[in-house]
């Protein structure tokens, strides 16, 4: 299993962790800003120049879970990992590609007051070795608190077991977490594991349609971006069957019609993923009764939204949203269109 000690930097989290390494038995500390700084050897310059945080870099994010993965996959027991997610996609595709590999993260948050963060980033030892160090690395934790503070009233509260550590020590702090995982205070994130593809997938999607003909969208926890209610389509099952079963799983509406196709999408490989068809279907408008009526599988799916293809825009990765642009158009000529790649052909 995987202890995440998320929280603002400054907050102590490296410092914490490295006391509960010695509390938890059979426990490896693996800090991702190892692979932080071992990119930027590896990538070009003009690559890193792209981001502003190498958090934003996917391999990142994607050598974070390998890596944790194959270490555990070593040496078995827990990882204790400290590192500050303050976004919510990047925590969807970490935690959810664990998940993915069937690996449990207990997510916790140091969260002292802000005038004691403050005042600890002040006081922070800065390596003397650094170019301006001392103000480059204090600024760089002071410019984090906003961020900090969003995330907090966004999503950081609800997700992670919070530790107001404003009276405590690294090693008191250790020990509340300690105390916390044992005894099932910190239960495992709820995340669906789905497992990573081995092959290219079939995929099924529904749209549902309010009275004002918004299109519905949901969240899911295990991976970045919004979604249309869908999922993969399991052998032997017809597309349009898989994707009502999917509806039904994931909103609790029951479609009493099998519904009309709007696009066929190939989706191109990415590696590490597959890519594969990916199909969209109409499941027509729901009565308002219905649209107020959706239930949503925790584990699954944290939010839905009916939006406006305008709102859509600022919500799905841009190949779902050019699939979602062409499945209203389809729906509005009332004849499929096929597509690579969100692009349409013939």
């Amino acid at each position: 299993m995987i202890v995440w000690i998320n929280g603002a930097f400054g907050a102590g989290k490296t410092t914490t962790a490295r006391e509960l390494i010695d509390l938890v038995p059979n426990s490896t500390l693996f800090d991702p800003e190892v692979i932080g700084g071992a990119l930027t050897h590896l990538l070009p310059p003009k690559r890193l120049a792209e981001v502003g945080d190498f958090q934003d870099l996917p391999i990142w994010r994607r050598l974070v879970i390998d890596t944790a993965a194959a270490m555990l996959a070593e040496l078995g027991g827990t990882l204790v990992v400290p590192m500050t997610l303050l976004r919510q996609e990047y925590r969807d595709e970490i935690f959810g590609g664990l998940a993915a590999r069937r690996i449990a993260v207990h997510h916790l948050l140091l969260a002292p007051a802000e005038t004691i963060l403050r005042a600890r980033i002040a006081g922070r030892e800065v390596p003397p070795d650094l170019p301006d160090g001392e103000l480059r690395v204090r600024q760089w934790a002071y410019d984090h608190i906003e961020p900090y503070r969003a995330a907090l009233a966004s999503w950081l509260t609800a997700d992670a077991h919070p530790v107001d550590t404003s009276a405590l020590t690294p090693y008191e702090t250790a020990v509340r977490i300690a105390e916390a995982v044992a005894d099932g205070t910190v239960a495992p994130c709820d995340i669906v594991q789905t497992p990573e593809p081995a092959a290219e997938t079939l995929a099924a999607g529904v749209l549902l349609f309010d009275e004002r003909d918004r299109v519905l969208l949901v969240d899911p926890t295990y991976k970045p971006g919004w979604e249309f209610p869908g999922g993969v389509v399991e052998p032997g099952e017809a597309p349009a069957r898989a994707g009502m079963r999917e509806v039904a799983e994931e909103t609790g509406i029951r479609l009493g019609e099998v519904p009309r196709l709007l696009v066929v999408d190939w989706e191109p490989p990415a590696p590490p993923g597959y890519g594969g068809l990916r199909l969209l279907f109409d499941g027509g408008r729901l009565a308002s009764a219905e649209a107020g009526s959706l239930l949503l599988p925790g584990p699954e799916l944290r939010a839905c939204r009916f939006v406006t293809e305008q709102e859509a825009a600022a919500l799905l990765p841009p190949v779902r949203y050019e699939r979602l642009r062409w499945a209203l158009r389809a729906r509005e000529r009332g004849a499929a269109l096929y597509l690579e790649a969100g692009v349409p052909l013939g």
